[in-house]
């Protein structure tokens, strides 16, 4: 089955609302203060057998300022509950997004730098 989070990654990074270059499935390379939407699979499971998939994903999304970080997490959270579904994406179809818990701040306990984090549930099958 589709890894979520390239399916997440390949529709975020298609959109003009995000900064270019800002979405990523891992923080390698990531420079303190670069704005940044990480995603990263926190769970899921099989809902049919041999069909459908729930994998639920955290986004956290860092900037220099935290109006903004905050701004670009409630931009993420609309864009994946209300836009994705019944989108095509790294070769799955997005059959529904649920809210598993709203963006909320908590600053990167390294860095300290802004960040807004929520977690999704996404339903998809193979396209």
């Amino acid at each position: 089955m589709n890894d979520p989070v390239n399916v997440l990654w390949e529709y975020l990074s298609s959109l003009p609302d995000l900064p270019k270059g800002c979405v990523t499935g891992d923080l390698v390379g990531r420079e303190a203060g670069e704005t940044t939407v990480y995603l990263n699979e926190s769970g899921g499971h099989r809902l049919v057998r041999d069909r459908m998939d729930r994998a639920d994903v955290e986004y956290d999304v860092y900037h220099q300022e935290r109006a903004e970080a905050k701004r670009l997490a409630l931009l993420v959270r609309r864009l994946l509950l209300e836009e994705l579904p019944g989108q095509e994406a790294d070769g799955a179809l997005v059959l529904d997004v649920a809210e598993i818990s709203r963006p909320r701040y908590y600053p990167d306990s390294v860095s300290r730098e802004h960040m807004y984090g929520g977690e999704i549930a996404v339903f998809y099958v193979e396209a």
